[in-house]
């Protein structure tokens, strides 16, 4: 008579390939799911505009009264970012030169970077000591305190200046 081989204990399940597969697909999926959700809403808002924006039928609208204000005033400035000091530098218009004025600069995808800051009026222009990181663009927007008008600019990667103007072209 022939000796049968003896037989093997069966394995645990977690000693199985195929059951990792069966519970770690699922539970990995489960937690990337979770991982987008906790991103998608630390992110913050689609909307990288700060201003107020009324919904209407779908069409999204805004108030351009101070922009319109800035382009009848005829302003414009320039914003000058070296050696840690913003200094802005008025180019056309009658700014009030002893008002400090508002400048707020926006990190093009990272709410939490934007910088809001007051300069004071000092020299030619106003000027505030903050250092700026030149590694990625700003968008950037100037106005006085109390918000009559407002002028808008880009400052590029790496580029210590930029023009300020109404959104608004003549």
């Amino acid at each position: 008579m022939e000796q049968q081989p003896p037989r093997e204990a069966p394995k645990p399940f977690w000693k199985t390939a195929m059951m990792w597969l069966v519970i770690g697909l699922p539970t990995a999926s489960v937690f990337a799911s979770m991982a987008l959700v906790v991103i998608a809403t630390r992110s913050g808002g689609a909307d990288v505009v700060r201003d107020d924006v009324q919904r209407v039928s779908q069409i999204q609208t805004t108030d351009l009264g101070p922009d319109e204000q800035a382009r009848a005033l005829g302003l414009s400035a320039v914003l000058r970012a070296d050696e840690g000091v913003l200094e802005v530098i008025p180019a056309t218009g009658d700014f009030r030169r002893q008002a400090p004025l508002r400048l707020v600069l926006q990190h093009p995808s990272r709410t939490r970077e934007d910088l809001e800051l007051e300069l004071a009026p000092a020299g030619a222009g106003w000027r505030i000591e903050q250092p700026l990181d030149d590694g990625h663009d700003w968008i950037v927007q100037l106005s006085p305190a109390d918000g009559k008008w407002r002028l808008h600019g880009r400052l590029p990667k790496q580029q210590h200046a930029t023009r300020l103007a109404p959104s608004l072209v003549p």
